[in-house]
């Protein structure tokens, strides 16, 4: 994880794992979190720009773990408790005081679709394409990835998305809001909004920020019900079917058990 200071009041965040495409591994979520405090400590960050080092912006969720442990490590219950901090720890660019923009430098997959999504902005490159394949690994999304994904598209595209699994490109994620541009330049893009975002009132964006996620819609409800069905989809034969599946690049066979 590099955290870099390319201007006044703009901190830069790089998801820097390009080796396993940015996947959220436990490491990459413990440098993820030790990097957000650092910002919120930060007195003079106003703006935070988010991307990926690599060809990829995040692969999403790590789920090799979920092989490595016995029988017992992967009830529904003991899943919850891992995966509630994990939800939080990366959907944290909500709760941080100041707008966050995601520069979209590749894919996003997954949970890395809720981490752009947790953004305040996203702006995309050409090469840029966003998918939920959640149902073709054999899991429920996470990171209250349908929520995110209503609020951002509304529910009839977020349903194409999740049912499907399909990519959704940059040019048609810029027609269906989902991303607010695309650059061929996209870091520079964001980090040109954000020196825009950090010259304004940092006390009247803060707000701003906080009016914004004040709506009726409660992503805390979200959070609660992923945390109880994705587990339950985790504890499944199909979801190790899933996974052995994408490793072997072929078709899964779920048998719903």
């Amino acid at each position: 994880m590099l955290l870099s200071r390319p201007s006044s009041g703009v901190r830069l965040l790089t998801l820097a794992l390009p080796e396993v495409r940015n996947a959220m591994t436990a490491e990459l979520t413990a440098a993820w979190s030790e990097a957000l405090d650092q910002v919120r400590a930060d007195a003079g960050a106003r703006v935070l720009v988010v991307t990926g080092q690599g060809p990829v912006f995040c692969s999403g969720a790590d789920l090799s773990w979920l092989d490595q442990g016995g029988v017992g490590s992967v009830t529904p219950d003991k899943l919850r408790e891992r995966m509630l901090p994990f939800y939080r720890a990366w959907i944290a660019p909500r709760t941080l005081g100041i707008p966050v923009i995601a520069a979209v430098n590749g894919s996003a997959i997954g949970a890395g679709v809720a981490l752009a999504l947790s953004c305040d902005l996203r702006y995309a490159s050409p090469a840029a394409h966003f998918r939920t394949p959640f149902i073709q690994v054999g899991t429920h999304g996470g990171m209250a990835a349908n929520w995110l994904l209503c609020e951002a598209v509304g529910r009839t595209r977020a349903r194409e998305m999740l049912y499907t699994g399909r990519d959704v490109a940059a040019d048609e994620a810029l027609a269906w809001g989902l991303v607010s541009g695309v650059s061929d330049d996209v870091l520079q893009t964001a980090l040109d909004v954000a020196t825009g975002i950090a010259a304004a009132a940092p006390i009247a964006a803060r707000l701003t920020k906080a009016g914004l996620n004040q709506f009726p819609n409660s992503l805390e409800s979200a959070l609660e019900w992923d945390a109880v069905a994705q587990p339950l989809t985790m504890a499944t034969a199909d979801i190790h079917e899933g996974i052995r599946a994408t490793r072997e690049r072929r078709s899964p066979s779920f048998e719903g058990r």
